[in-house]
């Protein structure tokens, strides 16, 4: 980890911090978000002259703060524009990264074991996850509580509409970027799993014996393992996704697409870079970004991968798919994780209070 106010230099247990992660199995996209939230409060420290390990929650406080009121760098090349700021969620998010740093600290002796108990505080679980298991005597009920914490604002998730997926399948250009946004609608899968999919994966025909697969049915495997493109599936548990007849064409098209690149023939990953160097290599996540930002000022959208596994979960409940087979279609370990993939659009509002009215409408009569 590079860390630094003007002379930017390594610094050794930032370094371990991040290494412990990748040990414990944590995503790519993890580490490196922790990297850079870690990176920016030991910079924070060195600026200030304190010491990072050292620090007092008070200190610690002030940071939490200056994160919310010191303004962003511009976007604007050479400045100026209208200034940002982090809201609070952001703040928090960051200084969850600093406590969990912390705490790593102290289990490798370098930080004094008083801060971690001073940063949590005990809390109560009044409701428990499914599954969750409290103990004979409820004493696994009370659990450690992180103390420095600014009150956010649920500003909820983004996600697409039906006739606004149906837009950006309109403006992809190549059989491989229709394929991807089909593929993510039709599954609800997260980008990674998308990205970390090999051929061996793809079981399209109506029956998949003949590779050794008791599923029926076209569907896709979802498996965790390390990839050259630093994709990771989150979820630990492998699962099979159904898929329909329309993705497995446009699978075909691809795979058409696909065979006039001969260095492709050498990556098992199911996307690969077919337009752009290195070509033939599989798909990042910035490759991804990239190609979403295109289709979405295409479309004149805001969109992004994850807002496809939002609308497809949402479809799948207006429908009236029961929430724990939409849950284990988006491999999540508990249904309470489903509550972010709820959405409500205007029309479901709308009509909600005109009913409402309707009835009062109707008892005054």
């Amino acid at each position: 980890m590079i860390v630094g106010t003007d002379d930017y230099t390594l610094h050794r247990e930032g370094s371990l911090f991040l290494a412990g992660l990748r040990d414990a199995g944590r995503a790519y996209n993890t580490e490196k978000t922790y990297a850079g939230r870690a990176a920016l409060y030991l910079s924070y420290c060195a600026f200030h002259r304190l010491e990072w390990d050292q620090i007092t929650v008070w200190q610690l406080a002030r940071f939490l703060h200056w994160l919310v009121e010191e303004p962003l760098p511009s976007r604007v090349r050479g400045g100026g524009g209208p200034e940002r700021f982090r809201d609070e969620n952001t703040a928090n998010a960051i200084v969850g990264t600093v406590c969990e740093f912390l705490s790593f600290g102290v289990h490798m002796k370098w930080v004094d074991p008083e801060l971690a108990g001073q940063l949590t505080e005990p809390r109560y679980l009044r409701y428990l996850p499914k599954g969750f298991n409290p103990g004979e005597n409820d004493q696994h009920r009370t659990v450690r509580s992180r103390i420095l914490k600014l009150r956010g604002v649920d500003s909820g998730i983004q996600w697409l509409t039906v006739e606004q997926i149906a837009r950006l399948i309109d403006v992809t250009r190549h059989a491989r970027d229709r394929f991807l946004v089909l593929l993510l609608w039709c599954t609800g899968m997260r980008i990674g799993e998308a990205l970390g999919l090999r051929r061996e994966d793809m079981h399209l025909l109506a029956d998949s014996q003949a590779f050794g697969c008791q599923v029926k049915g076209p569907h896709v495997h979802v498996r965790r393992r390390l990839n050259s493109n630093g994709a990771w599936a989150k979820s630990r548990r492998p699962r099979a996704i159904p898929v329909t007849s329309e993705l497995g064409i446009c699978y075909a098209d691809y795979l058409h697409e696909r065979s006039a690149v001969p260095q492709a023939d050498f990556t098992e990953q199911v996307l690969v870079n077919l337009f752009r160097d290195p070509l033939g290599r599989a798909m990042t996540y910035s490759g991804v970004k990239g190609l979403f930002d295109r289709l979405a000022r295409r479309a004149d959208l805001i969109a992004r991968p994850h807002m496809i596994r939002h609308s497809a979960a949402t479809e799948w409940i207006r429908q009236g798919t029961d929430r724990s087979v939409v849950s284990d279609l988006l491999g999540h370990m508990s249904e309470s994780s489903m509550t972010p993939y709820v959405h409500v659009d205007e029309g479901s509002r709308r009509a909600a209070v005109e009913r409402a009215d309707a009835r009062r409408r109707e008892v005054a009569r």
